[in-house]
C-alpha cells in the first residue's frame, strides 16, 4: 500500500533529512512518499561515500584534480542528488536549484558531439 506524500527538510551541506524545518540545516523542502524517501537517503548515503573517497584522494600531489575520477564521481552523484531534489522540490525549491546552475549538464545535453551526428555507428 502506497502512503502520501509527506513534506521534508533536506540539508545538502549536512547531509540531511527531517521532518520538521530547522533554520540552520534545511535549504530545501520536497515532497516524498515512502519509496521516494528511502531513494533520497540512498542517493545521500552515495554522496557520502564519495566525500570519503575524494577527502583521501584530495592530498596526492601529482594528480590534477580537474581530471581526478575521485572528482568526476563526486561531481556527477551532486548532480544526482541535486536532480531529485529538484524532481521532488516545491516551487521555491526548483527555483533554487535552477540558480545555483548545477542542472546545467541536463540541459545542455551536447548534441553538437560528432556521437550525436548520426554518422556514428552507435547511433543506429
Amino acid at each position: 500500500m502506497k502512503t502520501g506524500k509527506k513534506p521534508y527538510f533536506v540539508s545538502v551541506a549536512h547531509r540531511l533529512i527531517q521532518e520538521s524545518p530547522n533554520q540552520d540545516n534545511a535549504e530545501y523542502r520536497v515532497l516524498l512518499d515512502e519509496e521516494d524517501l528511502v531513494k533520497l537517503r540512498d542517493k545521500i548515503a552515495e554522496l557520502s561515500e564519495e566525500d570519503i573517497y575524494t577527502f583521501k584522494r584530495a592530498p596526492v600531489p601529482y594528480k590534477s584534480a580537474d581530471h581526478d575520477e575521485a572528482t568526476e564521481h563526486f561531481n556527477d552523484r551532486m548532480r544526482e542528488l541535486y536532480t531529485l531534489l529538484y524532481q521532488y522540490g516545491d516551487e521555491r525549491t526548483r527555483r533554487s536549484i535552477i540558480g545555483l546552475g548545477v542542472l546545467g549538464k541536463l540541459q545542455n545535453q551536447d548534441y553538437d558531439h560528432p556521437g550525436y551526428n548520426g554518422k556514428s555507428p552507435l547511433n543506429k
